[in-house]
């Protein structure tokens, strides 16, 4: 399928209840209880705070494919883009029945429930569980080896959202998309099943190439066996890192969603139509490794004490009322040449200074700043 005819899937079949951030068991249940005969929902286990952890089966193929999302809990636009691709195997048409045909797919859309109810990054022990691989110290970690172990996958797909500062490379793009094939040894070895991961990875950076043009980056391959990707890469099983990052004024996410909506649709028509052998695993390295020259706003040339400086601002993520608010963050006051805003001001030279009078501090909660006598709000609009 062309990329647009697949983009052209997602808003036909886009998931209308599930918007923004702030995804959780609550959202999905209901979705879960009305999936069709095809899917089989199971419950996999129990979070600390005893949640429950699903898991969906959906195919009959013989290429099994395991993936699981929001291992964080704030990391949930690919939970999202799963229930898009849910309903479009339930209702998409022959285009897409293939997957289910010669494909079994074993999905868990939230493996960190408790982190996605408080919207952290770690579960309710305050254990990142993308390094508790090894150990497995924590009943998420324990759940998603057991499937691991039981279903034997031939691929895996980690996936996660990443921040707004990734740009691709030193360009002023931003990685709307980033992939990893990760190391399996310290040494990163580019091992046969890492072909594997890395020949499917560079299929689908060729499909969003023709939608989001250099706006997909990877990953540095630093080993580390703690991480779940690494660890199941070690074993032998290529896996394949998601992250879902920052498109232009979309900090809801729901347009980087039908992006990696799309990269998995091809990735999984790939699978099923071919036997992935690593042989074309070269185009992995034309794309570009992930720089983090973003800010989300640099107010330029700002007369602070006299002097000429940028000021850079990022958007901390806050939980208000089970919404997800954006508050600005002062990061840096200096000359931040190399690095972009996904807004820009330009002072022009101009004082600025908060609205209280007071004097700009980094790590200081700023809404809106005076640049003379002019106020700017900082806020999303």
């Amino acid at each position: 399928m062309k990329p647009l005819s697949i983009y052209t899937l997602f808003e036909t079949h886009k998931e209308l209840s599930l918007s923004h951030r702030y995804i959780t068991n609550t959202h999905i249940k209901p979705l879960l209880n009305t999936l069709g005969p095809d899917f089989t929902v199971e419950t996999i286990g129990a979070s600390v705070m005893g949640d429950s952890i699903y898991a969906v089966k959906i195919g009959n193929g013989k290429k099994r494919i395991l993936m699981w999302s929001q291992m964080h809990g704030n990391e949930s636009t690919t939970t999202k883009a799963i229930f898009d691709i849910f309903n479009t195997l339930a209702f998409g048409g022959a285009d897409v029945r293939q997957i289910i045909e010669d494909c079994t797919l074993y999905i868990i859309p939230i493996l960190n429930p408790d982190g996605a109810k408080a919207y952290t990054r770690i579960n309710a022990n305050a254990i990142d569980l993308n390094r508790d691989a090894q150990l497995r110290t924590q009943p998420e970690s324990q759940v998603l080896r057991a499937v691991f172990e039981s279903f034997k996958p031939h691929f895996c797909y980690n996936l996660h959202g990443q921040r707004t500062i990734f740009s691709v490379g030193r360009t002023n793009k931003p990685a709307t998309v980033s992939f990893l094939s990760p190391a399996q040894d310290s040494a990163c070895t580019v091992t046969p099943n890492r072909k594997i991961a890395m020949e499917v990875i560079g299929v689908m950076d060729q499909t969003l190439q023709e939608l989001i043009p250099n706006q997909v980056g990877v990953y540095d391959d630093a080993f580390n066996l703690n991480c779940v990707g690494d660890t199941f890469q070690s074993e032998n099983v290529p896996t394949m890192l998601f992250e879902a990052g920052h498109f232009p004024d979309d900090y809801a996410r729901d347009k980087t969603r039908g992006y990696i909506y799309t990269a998995m649709i091809a990735s999984l028509l790939y699978i099923a139509k071919n036997d992935v052998l690593g042989d074309h695993y070269k185009a992995y390295f034309n794309i570009p490794e992930n720089g983090t020259c973003f800010y989300d706003i640099i107010i330029r040339n700002a007369k602070i004490e006299n002097i000429n400086q940028d000021i850079g601002i990022l958007y901390k993520e806050v939980l208000v009322d089970n919404k997800v608010h954006f508050s600005p963050v002062i990061m840096k006051i200096e000359d931040l040449k190399g690095s972009f805003g996904h807004k820009e001001i330009d002072a022009a030279g101009r004082e600025v200074r908060t609205e209280g009078l007071k004097g700009l501090c980094v790590d200081s909660v700023c809404s809106s700043v005076l640049i003379e006598n002019n106020i700017v709000s900082l806020e999303l609009e």
